[in-house]
């Protein structure tokens, strides 16, 4: 289970997240939506300490790290949460000079320790999890944008996180594409993955999440179930946004 108790993030004199409160629980998927600088990503960012927030207290599972103003976080307890977790950014971040198994494989072996044996073997399986085993000795100038995330998706899953965090995972891509994308990721979900996820694809967020929270602002505006957020919304301004992404996704 992901706890988030009074989130709190600023840069300088701008306040990005204000007093955020959520509990994700575990096997859920949950997707993070709203207007460009609402805060989803730093949201996102704060739950595996990218970026740390100025307050408040993030904990995953029986982890937890409580911020305050000029309060110095060990790097060990921030390590504890990223352990957690696995990340999965908006423009792959492969190794350029490594292939598809080898992107994989890198974080068991240097980070982890694993000999490079056991670590092919994870590779391969989850390769092969992701549609891309067939491409394990490709270069990733050689793959698609889709084939590059999904190798991205296969490395994040590596050590085995309790959550997956998935920041802007389709929007570098174009709709065919980014629907090999989503195909993988709904798999992931149907297998009970813990995923917390940062989108403006409402298609994307309709078809696995099963909580969905509208951020504006850098505050929660509204939280439900993906069929309320997307068929009945509560608020106004979530029922614009939400007519507002729909129809610009169908043009």
């Amino acid at each position: 289970m992901i706890t988030l108790s009074h989130i709190v993030k600023r840069f300088g004199q701008a306040t990005i997240l204000n007093d955020i409160s959520l509990t994700l629980p575990e096997r859920s998927v949950t997707a993070l939506v709203g207007p460009s600088g609402g805060g989803k990503s730093t949201l996102l960012r704060s739950i595996n300490l990218l970026e740390q927030p100025t307050s408040g207290t993030v904990q995953i599972g029986a982890h937890a790290i409580e911020f305050a103003p000029n309060r110095k976080v060990a790097f060990s307890e921030v390590q504890k949460i990223r352990s957690e977790t696995g990340m999965v950014f908006q423009n792959f971040q492969l190794f350029p000079h490594r292939t598809a198994i080898e992107n994989v494989m890198e974080g068991l072996i240097t980070v982890q320790k694993w000999s490079k044996g056991k670590a092919k073997a994870r590779a391969l399986e989850l390769l092969e999890k992701v549609g891309m085993a067939h491409k394990a000795d490709a270069w990733p100038a050689e793959l698609s944008g889709g084939q590059q995330q999904r190798v991205a998706i296969a490395r994040a899953l590596a050590p085995s996180p309790k959550v997956l965090l998935c920041d802007e995972p389709t929007s570098a891509l174009d709709p065919e594409l980014a629907g090999e994308v989503v195909d993988v990721l709904s798999r992931l979900a149907s297998e009970g993955t813990t995923m917390v996820i940062a989108t403006h694809d409402l298609r994307l967020a309709s078809k696995i999440a099963g909580q969905v929270v509208f951020l504006e602002a850098g505050q929660v505006v509204e939280t439900g179930s993906a069929e309320q957020i997307f068929r009945d919304p509560q608020r106004e301004r979530t029922r614009r946004f939400v007519s507002s992404i729909s129809a610009a996704q169908t043009l």
